[in-house]
Parts: structure tokens; sequence; C-alpha cells
């Protein structure tokens, strides 16, 4: 480990690799430990709203004097930004519009940063992890690669004044580190804010039963158990989405971080009926129309996430009301593949501002969502939220209440009870 962290050791997991556990107990809601960011990047979309350095959200923001793109809490933040920043803030200005790497290009290069600024200074242990995180450069598909050859280039383009690059096979190997054991900062409603790696937390191994959550506090990450736990645990934390049925699970795992889960829940299996429910008919529907709908079910999520680049909003809504009219013609409205039709149509119904749409879906949405997700999930707490935020527009007053005190029990849980997410409700709801 990059530290000594108290009640926690780095070991051998068997089929895993390295991995941590505990060696004390620990509650329900305890902190296992904090872990400031390596590296970490704000997208380019929440720009103006929080500030670049420590991901605070605030108004009045301070330009930055040069670029005029980023945005800080005060000179402290920009000074303690700039070692950062300036990998950007001439080029911004020199490329205009023509400036537009990507995310992953941008946190590549405060990383390579980071890493010559801790050799000069005589390297840390940090270098060394950065180094030993898991890398499947072998196994990238040729869409990822070819992703990361954009990417490459993008480096060389824009950040060559500052930069010294390693040649293009290291280059290779550490997008695929950090593609593997980078972390995306959430927001409260799961909305992404950025781009992290933390080398302690990518200690973590998958679980589809985990017993521990990771959340953010500014840019820092936050580890706490959701299960009791007692020395010996291995320290477990979800790499995907756990709506989805055991064999999307583990598609998703392949794909992305190239294993395939074992833990019990996938062993077992016992969640995938009620996941892929189908609709209670007086014939009993036949397991071949069942198997063909899921596969178009499967095939328009995938088509689904394309067609958002290229879509007005009102086009996307007309998609989600088709799929879910076939699909509810086998599917019960608690299927995932419906829940996950409903959860983009009610997206598009809070980016159309129609809230009345929008609290249709996430009321058919909820229930299901607190039977088929584990406790503690930040996936149901955002629901709560989003589901009192719109009742409260809608001055419903007393389902936002109730909706937000249901949302903080997961919160208090998963992100600690003095939370800045926490205050902030609070103090939405005493004005209310």
């Amino acid at each position: 480990m990059t530290g000594s962290i108290a009640g926690l050791e780095r070991f051998d997991s068997p089929g895993k690799g390295r991995g941590l556990r505990v060696t004390r107990p620990f509650k329900v809601g305890e902190l296992l430990f904090s872990s400031p960011a390596y590296a970490h990047v704000l997208s380019l979309k929440e720009r103006g709203c929080y500030c670049e350095f420590c991901f605070t959200r605030k108004e009045g923001l301070a330009r930055c004097g040069k670029c005029k793109k980023a945005f800080y809490c005060n000179v402290k933040c920009q000074k303690g930004d700039w070692s950062m920043h300036k990998l950007e803030c001439s080029a911004m200005t020199a490329f205009g519009e023509n400036w537009g790497p990507s995310e992953m290009s941008r946190l590549m290069a405060r990383i390579l940063a980071k890493k010559k600024s801790q050799k000069e200074r005589s390297a840390s242990e940090k270098i060394l992890l950065i180094g030993e995180m898991q890398s499947h450069v072998e196994d990238v598909d040729n869409e990822r690669r070819e992703m990361n050859e954009v990417d490459i280039a993008a480096l060389h383009r824009f950040y060559s004044k500052h930069l010294e690059m390693p040649d293009h096979k290291d280059l290779l190997t550490l997008f695929s580190q950090v593609a593997c054991n980078g972390f995306t900062i959430e927001d409260d409603e799961l909305s992404h804010m950025g781009t992290a790696v933390y080398p302690d937390v990518a200690l973590i191994n998958h679980s589809c039963l985990p017993s521990v959550i990771v959340t953010y506090n500014g840019t820092a990450a936050e580890v706490r158990a959701v299960q009791d736990m007692k020395p010996g645990d291995e320290v477990l934390i979800s790499y995907i989405d756990l709506l989805y049925p055991t064999e999307d699970r583990n598609d998703r795992l392949r794909e992305s971080y190239y294993f395939t889960c074992d833990c019990q829940e996938c062993k077992s299996k016992s969640k995938d009926g009620a996941k892929l429910k189908v609709r209670k008919q007086s014939d009993p529907i036949e397991q071949e129309v069942v198997s063909n709908m899921m596969r178009y079910a499967r095939k328009t999520i995938r088509e689904f996430r394309a067609l958002k680049h290229v879509k007005t909003p009102s086009e996307l809504l007309d998609v989600c009301e088709h799929s879910l009219e076939k699909m509810g013609g086998v599917f019960d409205d608690s299927n995932v593949y419906m829940l996950h039709m409903m959860y983009q149509a009610m997206g598009i119904c809070i980016h159309m501002q129609d809230a009345g749409g929008a609290v249709a879906y996430g009321e058919k949405i909820l229930k299901p969502y607190t039977q088929l997700y584990p406790p503690y999930s930040l996936n149901v707490a955002s629901m709560y939220l989003k589901l009192g935020r719109l009742y409260m527009g809608l001055d419903r007053h007393s389902m936002g209440i109730s909706a937000f005190k249901k949302a903080m029990a997961i919160m208090e849980v998963a992100h600690g009870k003095d939370h800045v997410y926490l205050a902030d409700l609070r103090k939405d709801m005493a004005q209310k």
C-alpha cells in the first residue's frame, strides 16, 4: 500500500492477485480510509460550476485570468492547481476552438506531470503503485486501441510544450492501466463530474456482493463499510452497475476489466429471476419469445447509447417509448431492461423540463430499484433525490420531504453523516 492505513493490510487474494483486507472489525457506515487523488481532472462540461482544484460547487467562482476557461474558489485553490492547469492554460488560448483532448488525455497529462515531479523529488511509493496497477494492453479490442491512439496523438499535439513523452509502448500500457483503474467522480445524483486515479483504492477487488462503497468528498475518495466486517474479511467494491443479471454483469466485467466474477451471487444467480421477470399472462410466454426479447433489449440499449449523440431529446424519448411498448408485451415493468429504458426516459423528461413525465417514470422505477439493488445503493439514493427535487418543483412538498429523508438514510451510510451533500440537503429541507 502507499502508506500504512490503520485496520487494513495488503494481501494476495486467491485468484485475484493483490487485495485489501481488514485487521479489525468495521461497522456499517464506518470509514475504512480516505484517499487523496494521485491525479484528477474536472469534466469540461462542469467548468464554471465546480472549482478545478477542490471540486467544491459554489457560485461566484474566480476565473483564470489567462485562459478565462478554468474556475477556482479563491487564489489558494488557483495556486494549488497551477502545476496541473499550466499544462492546458496556454494551449487552450493558442488552439482556441481546435483545443479538444478527451478527458482521458487530460488526466493522462496530469499523471505524467505528477510522475515527473515526484521522480525529481526522489520517487515515492505511489510511483511504484501506478506502475503496479493492472494493465491489459494485450487484451484491448480494436475500438479501444483506436481510441488510445487518438488520445496519444492528442497528448503529443496539445501537451508537448510541458511534457516529456514516454515511448509509444509505455504510453499504451499507461492508458490501459488508467482505463482499468481510473475512477469516475460523481455528484449526489451520480452525474459525471470528473475522473481521477487513486492507487490505494485501486487495490480493492470486485464483488457483486460488495462489502464497501466508494464515495467522493471533493476530490478525495472515501471508502465506507456497507456490511459489518470482521478481521480477515476482504475489502470488496463493485466495479459495475449491479442492477443487471449475472450474464450481463460478467459481459461488462470481461469487456472492461478482463475477468469473470465468481462471487456467491454470480454462482447462485439468486436475483436473476426477479431481474428478468416476465409479464403474467393466462398462457405462459414461451422461452424462445423471452430469449428473443432479451436479445432485442440488449441490442436496443447498445444502439441507444450511440443515438444519444445524434438524436434530439424528443426523438430519443420516442425511441424509449417505442422500446418500452415492445418489451412490455413480454416483460414485467420491474424487469431490468424495462427499468433501464424508463430511466433513460426519465432523464430525457428532466432535460426537457417535463417534471410530470419524469415523476411518472421515476415512480415506476423506484420500488424495483429498492428490491434489486443492494442495501445502501447510491443508485437508489440518487433516485430518491431526483424524485424529491421533482416533487418540490411541483409543490408536492410532503412527498418531496419524504423522498429526501429516504435518500438521507442511505447517504448517511455511504457518504458519512457530515458530508456536504447531507448538510445541503438538511438546509434545503429546513427552508421548505
